[in-house]
C-alpha cells in the first residue's frame, strides 16, 4: 500500500487521564485533497482527537502518518513544520497585533521565510480570503466572522496541506455561515485536506466527502455524508434527532 497518497493516517489512537479513556482505538485514513467531518456530542472526544493530530498531546499508544511519514514522535511544532494548522473553536488572533502582522508571523514563523518573502505570502493569503482590506485594522477590533477568517487566513500563511476546523461555523449568523462555507470550499479547491468537526451540519455537509462519528471517545461510524446521516442510530442516539429528520 502506497500510504503517502493519504494525507493523514491514524491508527489505533488512544488517549488516558488518569482511569478515564478519551480516545479508545481511533483509526481512520484520509486521501490528499479529501475533507472528513467529525460529529459526536460533547465530551465524544473530538477535540482530544485533533490534539493528538497536531501533536499538543502525546498518545498514549497508537500512530499518526502524514503523507506517509510517520510523525508520531514528532511534537506539534514539527507538525506544523510539516503542514498542519489548526483553527480553534474560540479564535485567538494576536488582537493588539494588525490582520496584517497576524498573517505575517504565521508566514515568518510557519515557513521559516525570508521577511520579503513573508510579506508577499501573507498579501497573498489575506487576498485569498478576502481580508486584504482590513489589513490595517488591528485583530481585536474584527468582528466574529472575520476573526474566524483570520484564523483561515494564518492557517494559509504557513502553507498547509492539512487543515483542522474546531467548529469554525459556531455563533455565525446564516448569512455569514454562508459565506465562510465558500471561503471553506475555495481552500479545498487548492488541494489543501480538511478535517471538520462541526456542530452545525448544513455548513458541514456542504464540504466534506466523508463523516466519522465518535462517542466516549470511539469511533462509532464512518462513511459518506447521506449514509452517515441516514443511519438510525447516529441520528437517534449521537445527533438527538429522528432518522426522517436528520437531512440538513
Amino acid at each position: 500500500m502506497d500510504r503517502s497518497a493519504f494525507a493523514i493516517e491514524a491508527t489505533g489512537l488512544k488517549k488516558n487521564y488518569g482511569a478515564v479513556q478519551v480516545t479508545r482505538d481511533v483509526s481512520f485514513a484520509l486521501p490528499s485533497g479529501a475533507a472528513m467531518g467529525i460529529i459526536g456530542p460533547n465530551g465524544a472526544g473530538k477535540t482530544t482527537l485533533f490534539n493528538l493530530l497536531t501533536g499538543t498531546v502525546r498518545a498514549d499508544g497508537g500512530t499518526v502518518r502524514l503523507f506517509g511519514q510517520d510523525i508520531t514522535a514528532a511534537g506539534a511544532r514539527a507538525r506544523s513544520a510539516l503542514g498542519i494548522a489548526r483553527s480553534f473553536q474560540v479564535p485567538q488572533p494576536f488582537g493588539g497585533l494588525t490582520v496584517f502582522e497576524n498573517a505575517l508571523v504565521a508566514a515568518t514563523f510557519g515557513q521559516n521565510l525570508s521577511e520579503a518573502a513573508a510579506r508577499a505570502f501573507a498579501m497573498e493569503a489575506l487576498r485569498s480570503t478576502g481580508l486584504l482590506s482590513k489589513a490595517t485594522k488591528r485583530a481585536g477590533e474584527l468582528g466574529l466572522l472575520d476573526r474566524k477568517r483570520l484564523e483561515l487566513t494564518r492557517a494559509i500563511a504557513t502553507a498547509s496541506r492539512l487543515l483542522l476546523l474546531d467548529e469554525i461555523a459556531g455563533g455565525l449568523t446564516d448569512a455569514e455561515c454562508t459565506e465562510l462555507i465558500d471561503l471553506i470550499l475555495s481552500i479545498k479547491a487548492s488541494g489543501v485536506t480538511i478535517i471538520w468537526i462541526e456542530h452545525v451540519l448544513h455548513a458541514l455537509l456542504r464540504v466534506v466527502d466523508r463523516v466519522m462519528v465518535l462517542d466516549f471517545g470511539q469511533k462509532i461510524a464512518e462513511g459518506e455524508p447521506e449514509a452517515i446521516m441516514q443511519s438510525p442510530e447516529v441520528s437517534a442516539i449521537y445527533l438527538g434527532l429522528e432518522p426522517e429528520t436528520a437531512h440538513v
